[in-house]
C-alpha cells in the first residue's frame, strides 16, 4: 500500500467516524473542493504533509494523532 493511499484510508475512516463530509473541509479549513475530491477519489497519486495537517486541523487532530494507526504499518511504497 502507498502512503497516499493510507492516508486517505485514514481520512475515510475518521470522517466515518466524526460524522463529518466532504464539504466540511471546505468549509471550515478552507481546503478547495477540488481538492479534496481529488484526494477522496485518488485523483492523485501523493500528497503534501501541509496539506495533510490542514486535514488533521480541521478535525482538531495533531499530525500525530492522525499518523498514530496501525494503517500506517501497511505502507511500502
Amino acid at each position: 500500500m502507498t502512503l497516499f493511499q493510507a492516508v486517505v484510508i485514514r481520512l475515510e475512516k475518521l470522517m466515518k467516524e466524526k460524522n463529518l463530509n466532504a464539504n466540511y473541509f471546505t468549509k471550515n479549513g478552507g481546503i478547495a473542493p477540488s481538492t479534496v475530491s481529488q484526494v477522496l477519489h485518488n485523483g492523485q497519486k501523493k500528497i503534501m504533509l501541509d496539506l495533510v495537517y490542514q486535514f488533521a486541523s480541521t478535525m482538531d487532530m495533531s499530525l500525530k494523532e492522525f499518523f498514530d494507526d496501525p494503517i500506517f504499518n501497511e505502507v511500502t511504497d
